[in-house]
């Protein structure tokens, strides 16, 4: 009989690491199916809280945020790419007409989708959201910070669009969100993916499928004999 555990991600939907980290774990469960099962719940956190939002064009925001030429910058979102399509999730462009840039959002809105989606539908509805927003954002290249857009994608991800409107308007909703990201903030979290299993165990940083599988085993196991 296989064992449960909770694994809460701290996340944001314009960081590529958090896909995939988030892929690379689904690798590491798939090697653990019928020992391990994980209930994946998504926590906020803002790469960018201070984002305007018009966004900022990808390359120019790394080479700006972290004092790149145009050079670097461009390397470090191939090798970004590369990453990404190893962990079987591609940032090509997927969308119809010619690509438009890659740009960086506010993201405030859609963390209050993903906990409405969690509290109303449960964890597994939650990551449904979570995905599509990641397609939306890396391989659409969607406006995601734009309310009409999240909506449509909320909608296209199968949620009725008139509640996820009204979770957009919830004030109580946003008040959530912000204490999840001061709770990051207590738990000293300074950048995403960070898993926390079983409410105790942090995973920093987007690890390889064979990582997250002997964390997980090591875990359960001290679950067993304690």
């Amino acid at each position: 009989m296989s064992e449960t555990v909770t694994i809460d991600i701290w996340s944001d939907v314009m960081c590529p690491w958090c896909v995939i980290g988030y892929r690379n774990l689904q690798a590491g469960l798939a090697q653990l199916e019928g020992e391990i099962a994980a209930e994946i719940r998504w926590l906020p956190f803002e790469l960018n809280p201070d984002m305007p939002p018009e966004g900022e064009e990808s390359r120019a925001h790394i080479a700006r945020k972290y004092g790149r030429t145009g050079e670097q910058a461009a390397q470090a979102s191939d090798m970004m790419a590369e990453r990404a399509r190893a962990a079987g999730f591609p940032f090509d462009y997927t969308g119809e007409g010619e690509a438009p840039p890659a740009t960086m959002w506010n993201t405030f809105a859609a963390h209050r989708l993903l906990r409405w989606a969690l509290v109303s539908h449960g964890a597994a509805a939650q990551t449904r959201l979570k995905l599509a927003l990641f397609t939306a954002h890396f391989q659409q290249r969607r406006r995601i910070g734009e309310r009409a857009v999240l909506l449509d994608i909320a909608e296209e991800a199968g949620f009725n669009r008139d509640s996820a409107a009204a979770a957009l308007d919830d004030e109580a909703l946003a008040q959530t969100v912000r204490a999840e990201e001061r709770r990051a903030f207590d738990m000293n979290v300074t950048g995403v993916p960070a898993m926390v299993i079983d409410g105790q165990f942090l995973v920093p940083g987007a690890q390889g499928p064979e990582t997250y599988a002997n964390v997980l085993r090591k875990i359960v196991a001290k679950r067993v004999s304690s």
